[in-house]
């Protein structure tokens, strides 16, 4: 069974309970995800199968888009709003603050990643040494933002949407939008709607796969 199994996954899944459920599913061993989404998003998440699992960094390699959530004068130590509070402002930007603050996060730069995120700091991981009270800070990587439009601003909330290079995180943008406003930012909703040719036409919801294996299996991209 060699293919790409395209799935919707839920949202308080990790990325390996995915995996896991379409092994038993499938009954397939070599099964891999092409790029982790956390517990908090949903959407678009590729799985490679069988001997396709030699092609997962290049699919891994693809651009993605998301739709996102951005809960505006709000801190956390994680980047999202599942993480411990760190600051609370009481201001809310004007729109056309948030769209030039936003207008400053696109191109090509170098991004930190998330204190709590999967980067390994002198081998461990850096939401390990970040759970045990270890200041960390994973070094920058180069990402690319293609499309950045604010799509909408409730009260404070702003909906945005985006195209990024592979290694961009999402979460982190929202950080630094609310760094550049001078009153905090935090990730509140995440929709993968694309990573590289694959998109939400193409994908299967987790209970089909959990309950309907040969759905499952008809879904494979050869």
């Amino acid at each position: 069974m060699d293919g790409v199994l395209v799935v919707d996954k839920p949202r308080g899944l990790t990325s390996h309970d995915v995996v896991a459920a379409a092994r038993r599913a499938l009954r397939e061993k070599r099964i891999g995800h092409t790029g982790t989404l956390d517990p908090i998003a949903t959407g678009v998440l590729p799985l490679a199968c069988g001997r396709a699992t030699r092609l997962v960094r290049f699919l891994t390699a693809s651009d993605k888009d998301y739709d996102a959530e951005i809960r505006i004068g709000l801190a956390t130590d994680t980047y999202d709003v599942t993480g411990r509070e760190i600051s609370r402002a009481d201001r809310v930007p004007s729109r056309q603050e948030v769209a030039a603050a936003l207008d400053t996060l696109k191109g090509e730069y170098l991004q930190a990643p998330p204190p709590y995120s999967a980067k390994k700091i002198g081998g461990r991981r850096a939401y390990e040494l970040a759970r045990a009270d270890v200041a960390v800070q994973p070094a920058p990587v180069a990402v690319s933002v293609q499309r950045l439009e604010l799509v909408d601003v409730t009260a404070n909330v702003a909906a945005v949407r985006l195209t990024c290079s592979s290694g961009f995180y999402v979460r982190a943008l929202a950080h630094e939008l609310g760094v550049r406003l001078g009153v905090g930012a935090c990730l509140e909703t995440l929709r993968r709607t694309r990573s590289g040719q694959f998109d939400l036409h193409d994908a299967l919801t987790f209970e089909a796969l959990a309950r309907e294996p040969a759905t499952a299996q008809s879904k494979i991209v050869p």
